[in-house]
């Protein structure tokens, strides 16, 4: 490996260099050959060089395929990555999936997380997919995050610190690399980082032993990638209105040289407000290297964003001695990988490798061992059968158009009950619909509330619908038997 990077880096042109710090998006699904879509996708690996492509989305043998494309129109080995948080199965249609991973915080077991990193690297690596971004070892210390959340472990430190060691472990003993993420910790925030930059005001001490502490411990197990946020964390860098992305501080003195981390260390998204609200493109992507990234993954124009970093290479504004520091990182990652070996994958292989059973069996245990009683009054639970109890299932979602979410678990209910009377309502039901579940549910000797609240970007909260918890605590008021099974 040393000995490809090293004749490598001695014949790249500056063009070559910088584009290797770059990542961009792409979806895996199926392209014409005279589209737009695959024209753009040549041309950034074609034309500007970019090091590295992002999944988001696709099915398994597009995916594969597309891989395979994009790696032979590659001088240089692409390092291709995804957002796989719940196993390959998050992005790709046909692998595996996981629950969250606070599911895995849930059933508190090592062997679990393990196993998981261990299937999500076996599928992705047979998809041609190379780096996940997980495991998330944001410490959810506020219950309002509305964009971590369900994504973190949990809320102790040292158990963060214990299943995201083992997911790593899990992960790249089976070739893929893993990233810890969101340096230096998104979890003690009401605000999402997509929409704005959110402060994080705790001081240094405390983020020391929240914070850091499971970065740490990611860091000693080998974590390949740290995952920068866009946050402000004055504590560790008072500049006003500096993304950490974009700070010195934190990046080179904080992760680098205090922390000792050796390997890649990656922007969370440069398209989100957390950055753009501060500064341009080219010019956020430009002080991201500068403090010490080494990719810069997903800037919102990257055909202007490559030229403008040459440019900037090219005149001495961005130092060539930081740009070779970065390529070597990106080689150094490729090279692990064995890529400069074998870049494509057989895609006739697959069926063979994704969501074949005994991944599913595993999938299958952590979710029911995510399953966690909170509370049970009067040992209310299990149920006890009886063919005349008459039971009512709420499905209540807080998101529009998610009506019928809680299906599965309705059916599941009825299979055991079949008499039970069954109500799906979302955030758009109206007053009416709600007021019949809510006679149905009094009339009933048992109610089962489902409640759902997606996780999602931009949307600023995971809080349920008021209108549902005021329905919840009505029947509750009644003196009746409710249960409550929040999904997540």
């Amino acid at each position: 490996g040393a000995r490809w990077i090293e004749r490598t880096m001695a014949r790249m042109t500056v063009e070559e260099k910088v584009g290797q710090l770059v990542a961009c998006r792409y979806a895996g699904n199926f392209f014409s050959a005279d589209g737009e879509a695959l024209a753009r996708l040549r041309d950034l690996v074609g034309r500007f060089k970019v090091g590295g492509m992002i999944v988001f989305g696709g099915d398994a043998y597009e995916t594969a395929h597309l891989n395979n494309a994009l790696q032979r129109w590659a001088k240089i080995p692409l390092l291709i990555a995804s957002d796989l948080e719940r196993g390959t199965g998050t992005q790709i249609t046909g692998s595996t999936l996981f629950p969250t991973i606070m599911g895995i915080g849930a059933a508190d077991s090592e062997e679990l997380a393990e196993t998981m990193g261990r299937i999500t690297a076996l599928e992705g690596r047979a998809l041609g997919i190379h780096v996940t971004y997980a495991p998330v070892v944001d410490v959810n210390i506020n219950p309002d995050n509305p964009i971590i959340n369900t994504r973190a472990i949990g809320e102790d430190p040292a158990q963060v610190a214990r299943l995201a060691a083992a997911f790593i472990k899990g992960c790249q003993a089976n070739g893929m690399i893993a990233t810890a993420k969101h340096f230096p910790g998104h979890g003690d925030t009401d605000q999402d980082s997509h929409s704005l930059l959110p402060t994080i005001a705790a001081g240094r001490e405390r983020l020391d032993k929240v914070e850091l502490f499971p970065y740490k411990a990611a860091i000693e197990a080998g974590v390949g990638a740290v995952m920068v946020a866009h946050l402000s964390v004055p504590a560790l860098d008072p500049t006003p209105n500096l993304p950490t992305t974009l700070s010195q501080a934190v990046v080179t003195g904080l992760l680098r040289e205090r922390m000792g981390f050796k390997g890649l260390v990656v922007t969370d998204a440069m398209e989100m407000a957390g950055v753009t609200s501060v500064y341009p493109d080219g010019e956020a992507a430009r002080r991201a290297l500068q403090a010490g990234i080494d990719m810069v993954l997903l800037p919102l124009e990257p055909e202007k964003v490559v030229p403008f970093l040459v440019e900037a290479a090219k005149s001495g504004k961005l130092p060539m001695a930081r740009v070779d520091e970065s390529v070597r990182k990106t080689l150094e990652a490729k090279a692990r990988l064995g890529l400069q070996e074998e870049r494509l994958v057989d895609v006739d292989a697959l069926p063979a490798k994704l969501g074949i059973k005994p991944y599913l069996e595993e999938a299958r245990r952590a979710f029911e061992k995510a399953a966690t009683l909170v509370k049970n009054e009067g040992n209310f639970l299990p149920l006890a059968g009886g063919e005349g109890r008459k039971i009512a299932v709420l499905s209540l979602s807080s998101d529009a158009g998610d009506d019928f979410v809680g299906r599965t678990f309705a059916e599941a209910v009825r299979k055991r009950a079949p008499k039970a009377k069954i109500f799906y309502a979302d955030s758009g039901t109206g007053n009416e619909s709600l007021s019949d579940a809510y006679f149905a549910a009094a009339s009933s000797d048992v109610v089962l509330c489902a409640v759902f609240s997606s996780l999602r970007a931009w949307k600023g909260s995971v809080g349920l619908d008021p209108r549902h918890v005021d329905l919840i605590n009505t029947l509750v008021g009644l003196g009746k038997p409710v249960v409550v099974a929040n999904f997540g």
